[in-house]
C-alpha cells in the first residue's frame, strides 16, 4: 500500500476504498482453532442453546500397562457399555497406536451433582465357564496393573495422588483395581487404602467420584454470556474407590467413604455367585482462576522428572556444542595448512614423503561395493530426514500437541508417503554417479526395500496383537489403507523422483579415477573400519540420551511428550555432531591413504542407531516391568523399527556431510 500511495496516479481516495474494501472482506472472514482445540461452552440444561451443550459425555479409550506391552479395548474387560454405540473419530495415528475411543455409559450434566447414582450390575454365576473367564479377564487386568483411560471434553481424567517431597502427581490413567497377595504385600494402588489388607485377594475399582473443574466467564470474556450459569471445563480429576454394594446403590450413604470394598477371592468357588454394582458421583466446582488455554498445565507440570532434568540436558547441550566447535575448530585449522602446503609443493615425491590424502585423488571416488544398495540407504535416509524435520517443525507450531489425539502419528506417516520424490532422486543422482544402469532394480529397492523392511516387522507384532485380542492391533481395513498408501502413492512419486535424477547430467567429480586401484598401506587400530565406526557413533549419541528417556517414557509409561521446542533443537545439534564427527574421522582415514570412504561414511554416524538399541535394552531392564515372551518380543519388535529408521537417518546424514567435505577439498587442491 506505501509503493501505491507513492503513485501519482493512485488518489487518496482510490487508497481509502481499497483500505475500506479490506475491512468490510475481513468483517465476514469467521476465526477458526486447531483441531481438537477449540473450546465448547457448557451449560445448564435449561440454558441450552447451538452455542452451549449441557451434557458432558465421557468417553473411555483403551486399558493398557506398564507391566504388559498389551493393551485392550474397555469392553474386554466386561464394565458397563453405554446403550449406544457411539465411538469418536480416529484419524490415522490414533488407530496406529492402538486408541480405541467410544462413548462410555455415564450420564453427566452440566453443574448437576450426583452423590451416588447407580451405573449397571453384572452378576456371574461361576458354575458357568463363560463367566467364570470373564471374571478371570477382570483379575488378570487388576493383577497386571492395567490402566483406565477417560476423555471429558478432549482432556484426560487425571488420577492425582502425593508423591516424595509435598508434591502432587497427575497421572492420566488410573487402575482399574489391585491385587493383593499371599504376602499381604499390596500393589500400588493398594498401598494408598488401609482396608485392602486380605491376602491371595482382588479389590475392583466400582465406583469413582468425579470432580469436575469449571472456569465460568462473563459476557465480556468469552461469547457465550451465560455468567455464574455457564463455564468451559478446565479438569477432571478422578478418584477410584471400591464399595462392596449390597443392593443398587441408591441413597448417599451407600456409596459414603470407609465402606467395605469389593473383595473377589483369589480361588473362586465354582458353586457360589458374584455380583457387581458399579456406581459414579459427580462434582462440580468453579474456578475463575485457571484460564481455559492454560489447563493443560496442572498434568505437564506433574511429570515427574522433568524439573529435574532441565539442568542436565541443557548442560549436555553445552558439553556437545563445545566438543563438536573443537572439531571444527581442529579441523579447519590443520586443512588449510595441508591445502597450503600441497599448493606449495613443486615436486610430487615430496609430498608423498609428508602427507597421505592427496595421494589418493585417483581413487577416493571409485565407486564402492554394492553400490546400488548404498544409493538405496541414502535414498530412504533423505525420506526419514526430510519426514522428521517437517514433522517436528509442525510439532513446535502446536499443530501436534497432545490436544490433538494422533496427529503426531499421522503427519509423520503422510509425510513419510509424501517424501517419495526425494528419496527417488536422491538414490537415482547417487546410484547414476557411481555408473550404475539397472535403473528400474534402483527404483523398486528404493521404494520397497526399507519401507518393507518396516512393514514386515509391523505386520509379524501385529500378528501377535491380533492373536491376544488387543486393541493395539491394527484392522485389516487399516493395513489395506496402508498398503495403498504406500503402493498408491509413495511408490509412483518415487518413480517421478527417479525419473528426474536419471534424466540429469552426471555428477562430475573434481577429480578423475584412475584404472589400477591403488593398495592401502597397514593401518593403525584407530584407523581400521570398525574401531573407527565404533567411535564414531559415541559423540552423537551422547546429545540424545536425556531426550531418549523422556521419549521412551511417553511411549511405555504413559507419560506426555510435550518439550517439541527443545527435541528440535536436540535435533539440530545431532545432526552437525553427526556430520563433524564423520568428516573428522573421514579426513584421518584418508590421511591414512585409506580411500574406502563411501560405506564408511554412512555406518560411522550411523552407528549412533546401535547405542540407541543398548540404551533401549539398558531401558527395558532397569525402567521397565515388563514380563511374558509376548510383550517381551513386541517391545524389541517396535525398537528395532525405531533403531532401523534412525539408522538410516543418522547415517544419510553423515553420508552427506563426508561427500561434501571430500568434493571440497579435492576441488582446492592442484592435482597434476
Amino acid at each position: 500500500m506505501v509503493l501505491l500511495s507513492r503513485n501519482p496516479h493512485f488518489s487518496r481516495n482510490a487508497l481509502f476504498t481499497v483500505f475500506a474494501n479490506l475491512c468490510f472482506s475481513l468483517a465476514f472472514v469467521r476465526c477458526f482453532y486447531l483441531p481438537g482445540l477449540a473450546p465448547v461452552n457448557f451449560c445448564e440444561e435449561d440454558k441450552r442453546t447451538e452455542n452451549c451443550n449441557s451434557d458432558v459425555n465421557l468417553y473411555v479409550n483403551k486399558l493398557d500397562s506398564e507391566e504388559t506391552a498389551i493393551p485392550y479395548e474397555y469392553h474386554h474387560f466386561d464394565f458397563c457399555e453405554a446403550k449406544k454405540e457411539v465411538s469418536q473419530v480416529e484419524n490415522l495415528g490414533q488407530v496406529v497406536f492402538g486408541e480405541r475411543i467410544r462413548l462410555s455409559p455415564y450420564n453427566i450434566s452440566f453443574l448437576h451433582q450426583e452423590e451416588c447414582k447407580f451405573l449397571c450390575a453384572k452378576e456371574y454365576d461361576l458354575s458357568k465357564d463363560s463367566d467364570v473367564q470373564k471374571l478371570d479377564f477382570l483379575k488378570k487386568g487388576m493383577f497386571r496393573n492395567y490402566q483406565h483411560h477417560w476423555i471429558v471434553d478432549n482432556m484426560p481424567v487425571t488420577w492425582c495422588y502425593p508423591v516424595e517431597g509435598d508434591n502432587q502427581y497427575c497421572s492420566v490413567g488410573f487402575p482399574m483395581g489391585c491385587y493383593v497377595n499371599n504376602e499381604k504385600v499390596p500393589k500400588d494402588a493398594c498401598i494408598m487404602n488401609a482396608l485392602f489388607n486380605k491376602p491371595d485377594t482382588y479389590y475392583l475399582f466400582n465406583h469413582v467420584d468425579l470432580h469436575i473443574t469449571y472456569h465460568s466467564g462473563s459476557k465480556e470474556s468469552w461469547d457465550s454470556g451465560f455468567g455464574d450459569k455457564g463455564g468451559r471445563i478446565i479438569s477432571i480429576k478422578v478418584n477410584p474407590r471400591s464399595i462392596k454394594h449390597e443392593k443398587e446403590p441408591k441413597l448417599t450413604a451407600d456409596c459414603a467413604q470407609g465402606s467395605p470394598p469389593m473383595e473377589i477371592p483369589g480361588n473362586l468357588d465354582r458353586k457360589q455367585k458374584i455380583k457387581i454394582y458399579y456406581s459414579y458421583a459427580v462434582y462440580f466446582f468453579r474456578d475463575n482462576s485457571i484460564k481455559w488455554s492454560s489447563r493443560w498445565d496442572y498434568i505437564l507440570e506433574s511429570m515427574p522428572h522433568t524439573n529435574i532434568q532441565w539442568f542436565s540436558i541443557l548442560n549436555s547441550l553445552v558439553i556437545v556444542l563445545f566438543l563438536t566447535g573443537m572439531v571444527a575448530m581442529i579441523l579447519l585449522r590443520t586443512l588449510h595448512k595441508d591445502i597450503a602446503r600441497y599448493n606449495q609443493m613443486d615436486s610430487e615425491d615430496d609430498a608423498q614423503e609428508e602427507f597421505g590424502w592427496k595421494l589418493v585423488h585417483g581413487d577416493v571416488f571409485r565407486p564402492p561395493r554394492y553400490s546400488m544398495f548404498l544409493a538405496v540407504f541414502v535414498g530412504s535416509g533423505v525420506q526419514v530426514l526430510c519426514m522428521t524435520l517437517i514433522t517436528l517443525f509442525f510439532a513446535c507450531l502446536g499443530f501436534l500437541s497432545p490436544a490433538n489425539r494422533g496427529a503426531l502419528m499421522t503427519c509423520a506417516l503422510v509425510m513419510f508417503v509424501c517424501l517419495g520424490t526425494p528419496a527417488g532422486f536422491v538414490s537415482a543422482r547417487l546410484y547414476k554417479s557411481f555408473g550404475g544402469y539397472k535403473w528400474k532394480l534402483n527404483v523398486l529397492f528404493t521404494a520397497l526395500l526399507c519401507p518393507g523392511v518396516v512393514f514386515v516387522i509391523f505386520f509379524v507384532l501385529n500378528l501377535l496383537l491380533w492373536a491376544k485380542g488387543s486393541s493395539a492391533a491394527i484392522p485389516f481395513s487399516t493395513l489395506i489403507a496402508l498398503l495403498a498408501m504406500w503402493f498408491g502413492v509413495s511408490l509412483p512419486l518415487t518413480f517421478v523422483g527417479a525419473y528426474f535424477g536419471f534424466k540429469k547430467r552426471t555428477l562430475e567429480h573434481p577429480v578423475r579415477t584412475n584404472q589400477i586401484p591403488r593398495q592401502i598401506p597397514e593401518q593403525s587400530v584407530y584407523t581400521q573400519p570398525i574401531p573407527g565406526i565404533v567411535m564414531g557413533g559415541i559423540l552423537p549419541f551422547g546429545c540424545i540420551f536425556i531426550q531418549l528417556f523422556f521419549i521412551l517414557n511417553s511411549i511405555w509409561s504413559n507419560q506426555m511428550y510435550y518439550m517439541f521446542g527443545f527435541l528440535f533443537l536436540v535435533f539440530i545439534i545431532l545432526i552437525i555432531t553427526c556430520s563433524e564427527t564423520t568428516i573428522l574421522l573421514c579426513y584421518f582415514h584418508l590421511c591414512a591413504e585409506d580411500y574406502h570412504w563411501w560405506w564408511r561414511s554412512f555406518m560411522t554416524s550411523g552407528f549412533t542407531a546401535f547405542y540407541l538399541f543398548i540404551y533401549c535394552i539398558h531401558y527395558f531392564m532397569t525402567k521397565l516391568t515388563i514380563t511374558g515372551t509376548v510383550s517381551t518380543i513386541l517391545y524389541f519388535g517396535y525398537t528395532l523399527i525405531m533403531v532401523f529408521l534412525f539408522f538410516l537417518l543418522t547415517g544419510t546424514v553423515g553420508f552427506f556431510a563426508c561427500f561434501w567435505f571430500v568434493r571440497k577439498i579435492y576441488s582446492v587442491v592442484k592435482v597434476d
